[in-house]
Parts: structure tokens; sequence; C-alpha cells
């Protein structure tokens, strides 16, 4: 009877420890066990997967990828937009994450294709990172995921109480000056906007990024603008707007930065950015005529 019973446990532990997500495309992901070798293929991946203590297990990911600084001693297989396939299959991983708008659909369906287990990742609202790093944390096995996915809410919840209902700030966010871009309704800065009680003057695009004229910026007068970059420093070309001495971002000098890793990656680091957002909208409402509210 009891080695029966054994049998019997045996036989179930394969089906118990099988991992079943849903993916942000909506499709059903199965892995027979916690993936142990990982090819992440965006750097906002690679930095969660370090963020719930899996980073040991990513043995590929692309350009970028530079936090933690583990995160950079990481093989390379391309860039987010020109993956290496044959490098990804030659690393035998038994995971692939992907981003759902950044890498380009026909290499992920081609990983696909030769067997490989793809997750497509796409957070479009703030609320949506702790559930992908949860995520992460089953398709991993990891036990400290909940922990910071916990954190992240707590500190989240507080950035909302202290700064959604402040008066409202028209900004314009720049992504680039040449071509000029900014983000539309649906991307997450958007939601981070309206977080710090800001509006996103091209909120009402559709596209996750899009090109816009100067004049529609000129003609959309915005309060604030906010710009990335490509680091740590300030964009030079920032300052361009104060051609425009009418627009009211220039006039009242309410032209700054947030360096693009603290918020345009979805990560935990971007709590750190839609803080260093609200202060500076704080800033945008502090300098308003004392006539307006």
């Amino acid at each position: 009877m009891r080695a029966f019973c054994l049998i019997a446990l045996l036989v179930a532990a394969p089906a118990l420890a099988e991992i079943v997500v849903r993916d942000d495309a909506g499709q059903v992901v199965r892995l027979a066990r916690p993936a142990r070798r990982i090819v992440s293929l965006s750097p906002h991946i690679t930095e969660n997967l370090f963020a719930i203590g899996a980073g040991e297990r990513v043995v590929g990911t692309v350009e970028f990828s530079n936090h933690p600084e583990a995160a950079k001693r990481i093989p390379l297989v391309g860039g987010y937009e020109k993956i290496d396939l044959e490098a990804v299959a030659a690393l035998r991983p038994d995971l692939v994450l992907a981003w759902e708008s950044g890498n380009i659909a026909s290499h992920v369906a081609k990983l696909k294709g030769i067997g490989l287990p793809v997750v497509l990742t796409e957070a479009r609202r703030i609320e949506d990172v702790p559930a992908d790093l949860e995520r992460l944390g089953t398709l991993t096995g990891s036990d400290e995921a909940r922990a910071v996915a916990a954190r992240f809410r707590e500190r989240l919840a507080a950035l909302r109480a202290r700064h959604s209902a402040r008066p409202r700030v028209a900004v314009f966010y720049q992504v680039w000056n040449e071509p000029l871009m900014t983000v539309g309704g649906g991307q997450i800065i958007s939601d981070a906007i309206r977080l710090c009680g800001g509006e996103n003057v091209f909120g009402a695009l559709k596209q996750m990024a899009a090109p816009v004229t100067v004049e529609s910026v000129l003609a959309a007068n915005p309060e604030a603008i906010v710009a990335s970059g490509m680091g740590e420093e300030r964009p030079e070309w920032l300052d361009a707007w104060r051609r425009w001495p009418a627009l009211t971002a220039a006039a009242r000098n309410n032209l700054f930065f947030v360096p693009p890793d603290h918020l345009q990656r979805h990560t935990p680091r971007i709590l750190d950015g839609i803080e260093r957002l609200c202060q500076h909208l704080e800033t945008a409402r502090s300098r308003r005529p004392r006539s307006v509210p």
C-alpha cells in the first residue's frame, strides 16, 4: 500500500510542477518546471529578473541591458529590434521573454516556430509593473518576487495619494528631438503623467510612440515640457523651446528632464522617475501667476 502511494505521488509530481501563465498578448504559455536558462529580449525585462533575484538565470540579453552592473556581463544576442535568432537558439533557453511593442513580431514568431516558449510582456499602466514582477516570479520560481511587488505597490499608493489630486498641468513629453517624438495615451508614461496630476497633451494618439511637429506642440501650448534623451545628462536640445517665448513652458522655464532609464523602463526604478516627474510638475504649479489656481 505504501509503495502504491509513493508511485502515485511520483506520477502526479510532473502535473503539479507545471507552470501556466497568460502573457500580455493573451497567449497561454506552459513550462514543465521553473525556467533556468532565460533569454531576455529587452533591457527592462533583464532588470526585472535581477530585481526578483533571478538574474543569474539570464543566459542572453540585448544591447543597453546595463542595470544592475552584473547585467553588462551577460552575452548579447543583438538589439531589441534586431535579434540574432541563431545566437538565441545556441544558448538553449528554456524560456524567452520578449517585449510586445519593442521586439520585431516576425522574430518572435520565428522563435516560437522552433519550439521555444516565448512570453510577451507589455506594461501599459504602472500597476502592470508589479503584476509583471509576480508573473516573472511564477516563471522562475523566485521567492522574492511577491515581496518586491508588494513594496512597489506600497510606494506607488503613497505617490498616488500625494500627487494625483493636484491641479492639472498640461504636459508635452519629448522622447527625442530629431525626429520630434512623443508618447500616446496608452503608453505607461502617460499613466505616470496622470498620477502626478498632469495631462499628456498628445494623449489622444493611439500609437505607443509617435512623431509630432513643432507646430502641433506650439498649438497644444503645454505648461510643462518633460524630456528624456539618451542618458543621465539633460539633453541640450531641450532648451531649443526657448526660441518660442510665447510657449507657456518656455515662458515659465518649465523645461524639465527625467533620465530615460527611470521613466521609460517598466521596472521598479520607474517609481524613482515618477517621483522626479511629480516634483517637476509641482514646480510648474509654483510658477503660475497668482491669478491662476
